[in-house]
C-alpha cells in the first residue's frame, strides 16, 4: 500500500515539474521465423552420402526441394519399379540413379514450370542397401551401408563389446547363409591379417559370438 502511495506521488511531482513520466519498456521485436518450407529441420538434414557416386536403390528416401514452386518438392521412397512421382511433372526413373545425377533430370524437366529453378536433392534413408550386426555388442541392428565399409568399422558401429565376446571369432552369414566367412577383431587391431578385413556388402550379417 505504502509503496503504490509513494509510485504515485513521484508521477504527481513529475506532472507539476512539466516532466513527462518514462514510459514503461516495450518487449522486444519478436523475429519472424522462416517458412517452413526454407526452414531447416533436423529430421530432413540428410545423410552424408556422396551425391556423386552414390547410387540411389528402391525404398531409398529421398527429398527433392524446387525454390521457385513449392509444389514441386516432394518427400518419396523410391518405389519397387525404381521411379518416384512429381507434381505437375509425373514418373521419373530414380533408382540407378546418383543424387546428381538425379538432380540435374529434375532440373531440366522443371525447368517448363520454373525458370532456372534451383534444386536440392537429400538421401533422408537409405534401405536399399544394408547390413546387420548382431550378437555380444552393445548396440545391434540393421546399419545402412552408406558407403564402403570394412568389417573392422562396421563391428565398431555396436559401440564396444559385451563383456564375454568372442572378438577372434566372428562370423560373417553371406549370401543367405551360403556363405560363411571369419573375422579376428583382435588380429586386425594389431594389424595382422589384414587380408580378412573385407568389405561388408549388402545383406551381410555380422554375429559376434
Amino acid at each position: 500500500m505504502f509503496a503504490r502511495l509513494f509510485v504515485g506521488v513521484l508521477l504527481a511531482a513529475a506532472f507539476a515539474a512539466g516532466q513527462k513520466p518514462i514510459p514503461p519498456a516495450q518487449p522486444p521485436m519478436a523475429i519472424p521465423e522462416a517458412p517452413k518450407s526454407l526452414a531447416p529441420s533436423s529430421d530432413n538434414a540428410g545423410l552424408a552420402v556422396d551425391p556423386k557416386s552414390f547410387t540411389l536403390g528402391i525404398e531409398d528416401v529421398i527429398q527433392i526441394q524446387v525454390w521457385g514452386d513449392e509444389r514441386l518438392s516432394i518427400v518419396q521412397a523410391i518405389r519397387p519399379d525404381g521411379k518416384i512421382a512429381l507434381n505437375l511433372i509425373g514418373e521419373m526413373q530414380a533408382a540407378g540413379l546418383t543424387p546428381e545425377r538425379l538432380r540435374e533430370q529434375v532440373k531440366q524437366a522443371v525447368s517448363e514450370i520454373v525458370q532456372r529453378p534451383d534444386v536440392m536433392i537429400k538421401v533422408l534413408q537409405v534401405n536399399s542397401r544394408k547390413f546387420t550386426l548382431t550378437g555380444e555388442v552393445n548396440r545391434s541392428g540393421v546399419f545402412p551401408l552408406i558407403a564402403p565399409t570394412t568389417v573392422f568399422d562396421a563391428v565398431n558401429l555396436g559401440g564396444g563389446f559385451k563383456d564375454f565376446a568372442n572378438k577372434s571369432k566372428i562370423l560373417i552369414v553371406r549370401k543367405g547363409g551360403k556363405e560363411i566367412l571369419k573375422f579376428n577383431y583382435n588380429e586386425v587391431l594389431k594389424g595382422k591379417h589384414l587380408e580378412q578385413n573385407i568389405l561388408v556388402e549388402n545383406g551381410d550379417t555380422i554375429y559376434v559370438k
